[in-house]
């Protein structure tokens, strides 16, 4: 008998309702559904696949290439986030608007 559940997901940039099961990343259910999203290593090793989580939960095993700053601001990797709950996010390069940020600035060093 299995554990897994099916959630509801959202992405909102490339409108479109998923159902995903608990134990099968966003990035496995688009792509069955006929949805292609950005994809670089699908492992967690970069951060092309990258989404902001609106609302929900996930769980992200293995996604090395998020720092603690981007992860508190709710950034996830759609190739590695397997949902623990129905999610709302946003998906693609529109979703990168603070992923990146210049460390050289001096805005960014939080004095």
């Amino acid at each position: 008998m299995s554990n897994t559940v099916l959630h509801k997901i959202k992405l909102i940039n490339s409108k479109v309702d998923l159902d995903v099961r608990s134990d099968q990343s966003i990035y496995e259910a688009a792509l069955a559904n006929g949805t292609q999203l950005p994809i670089g290593c699908n492992y967690g090793g970069c951060i092309t696949c990258a989404g902001k989580l609106i609302s929900g939960k996930v769980k992200q095993p293995g996604a090395t290439a998020l720092n603690k700053r981007q992860s508190k601001e709710g950034y996830i990797l759609l190739c590695v986030a397997k949902p623990t709950e129905d999610c709302i996010i946003e998906d693609g390069v529109e979703s990168h608007e603070q992923l990146y940020q210049n460390p050289f600035l001096s805005s960014n060093f939080g004095r």
